[in-house]
């Protein structure tokens, strides 16, 4: 069993099959996994609830062979009838010390945050870690809260659990996220947006270890 508290949150994968532009999702985790990605999270927004149990179900059975965490955004109901490793929530989605109480403790609970207070808030309720973002400009999400370079020091400075940044992040800027103290980066367009997804992590994870 994963150890929650072992958990990389290096290159952290948002999974948005209308970037694939058709490509199969499935073939596309394996591909971000073989490069280097060391979580998943399945992010369906417009999927029924049936359909998006049996896509999370198929993505399950690829993270759990591939011995990768996988974690569900923002429904609960999919978390736990998959038994993802964790759960994903936004500022408009239930209370953390809620999502927390349910999902138990021994599964991840991950929490976006777009200010010092809503971070310090989620470490209080239970998170184990903070989505922070966006830090750069995204056509992956509408409604979005910039916070930037400064603002990802101030969420990572304001708590002691870790911190993704998120938020246009690909391998033009990756560098300067970890360089302002991020223990991860989640991408979307930076991984699955490219045409060789494998080569695309491994950059990534280039860059990543040239940051001292």
């Amino acid at each position: 069993m994963l150890n929650k508290q072992d958990v990389d949150y290096g290159i952290y994968l948002i999974t948005d099959r209308k970037i694939l532009c058709g490509r199969e999702l499935i073939q596309a985790i394996v591909e971000a996994v073989r490069g280097g990605v060391t979580v998943v999270q399945l992010r369906e927004k417009e999927l029924l609830t049936g359909e998006f149990y049996c896509v999370a179900k198929k993505v399950k059975e690829v993270t759990d062979e591939l011995g990768i965490p996988l974690i569900i955004n923002d429904r609960l109901d999919i978390a736990l009838a998959v038994d993802a490793v964790g759960l994903h929530i936004g500022q408009e989605d239930m209370p953390a010390k809620i999502a927390r109480k349910l999902l138990g403790l021994h599964k991840i609970l991950g929490v976006s945050a777009a200010t010092v207070e809503e971070a310090v808030l989620a470490q209080q309720e239970g998170a184990d870690y903070v989505g922070a973002g966006a830090v750069f400009a995204t056509g992956t999400k509408e409604d979005i809260r910039f916070i930037g370079l400064e603002g990802l020091r101030k969420i990572k400075h304001s708590i002691d659990i870790p911190v993704v940044a998120i938020g246009g992040i690909n391998e033009g800027n990756l560098k300067a996220v970890f360089e302002n103290g991020a223990d991860g980066a989640a991408c979307v367009s930076g991984i699955l947006g490219c045409n060789d997804i494998k080569k695309a992590v491994e950059k990534l994870k280039n860059i990543k270890r040239s940051v001292k």
